[in-house]
């Protein structure tokens, strides 16, 4: 019997639905810190002793909700790698990717686990949300990619080689980008939003470490202002990465405002998910700046 065929427009939707849901779960779960409801299912995989699902208290069903979701990112990210081996034609790039979604998620639920058993520690939550950022550039690798097949024509006849110092400063604001999320991410491990009130915090400074942090995305603003002054100057090159270079530029700048804002508003749990929110915008926009710059 002839093989289950799907096109490569329709698994470029099935690649951004991911992605979405790859998003969303990283919000879901900042809310669930943010609401002071990491504790609300005590156990794993049940929520408490007694049940497996359980929504008795605000708590547990806002730590359940976040659980049951991740069964909806699972399902996406299957639906991902099922079409990866029927799209046509089928591309070995594209199935690694898609696969890479399904590791990363099962890698999740065990953080997710050690989460809940250590009492939601600092660094465990660390590394919960760096692994969801990395679900997340996984997955735009894999709607960029597809997208490159999508447009493999057009994008041939246009294309413009990027000059190896564009391409080194492009890098540097990636890496820039990627630091100063890490560093956000210890800002949060040592700040008030713990997701209960006996979580174990950072013994960092608050203070020093947001200044810390706040320079680190001082530094990348500075190098995107740099790439832009260099780009601009050559009429193929920003023809090829205005748009993507534009995109990044205002959501850092609006990222580095909101959190000036939210440190001196007294870190209220409103502005901290904007914040992270934000954040993980930020970073897909500097990714897809990245991937522009280097096809």
């Amino acid at each position: 019997m002839p093989r289950s065929e799907i096109s490569n427009s329709t698994f470029l939707k099935i690649s951004r639905l991911a992605l979405v849901f790859l998003y969303l779960i990283i919000i879901t779960g900042s809310l669930v810190r943010l609401t002071g409801s990491g504790l609300g299912c005590a156990d794993w995989p049940r929520c408490s002793s007694s049940k497996f699902v359980d929504v008795s208290t605000g708590h547990a069903a806002i730590e359940q909700i976040n659980r049951l979701f991740t069964g909806v990112v699972s399902g996406a990210v299957i639906a991902a790698v099922l079409g990866s081996i029927f799209v046509k034609p089928r591309r070995k790039s594209l199935i690694w990717l898609s696969g890479g979604l399904v590791a990363g998620v099962l890698v999740q639920v065990l953080l997710g686990a050690v989460v809940v058993l250590t009492g939601l520690n600092p660094w465990s939550n660390m590394a919960h949300f760096l692994v969801s950022l990395a679900l997340v550039s996984t997955a735009v690798f894999l709607v960029e990619t597809t997208r490159m097949f999508e447009n493999g024509s057009q994008r041939q006849a246009t294309t413009t080689n990027t000059r190896n110092g564009t391409l080194h400063l492009t890098s540097l604001v990636l890496l820039l980008c990627a630091t100063a999320i890490v560093l956000g991410t210890m800002v949060t491990g040592t700040g008030p939003h713990a997701g209960d009130e006996k979580a174990v915090r950072l013994s960092f400074g608050i203070q020093s470490m947001t200044r810390i942090h706040s320079s680190s995305v001082l530094l990348c603003i500075i190098a995107t202002l740099w790439l832009t002054k260099r780009i601009h100057e050559n009429t193929a090159e920003w023809a090829k990465l205005k748009t993507n270079l534009e995109v990044f530029l205002f959501l850092a700048v609006a990222q580095g405002g909101i959190g000036y804002l939210q440190y001196f508003a007294g870190v209220p749990a409103q502005l901290v998910a904007l914040h992270v929110a934000l954040a993980v915008a930020v970073w897909i926009s500097c990714l897809r700046l990245w991937i522009s710059a280097r096809r």
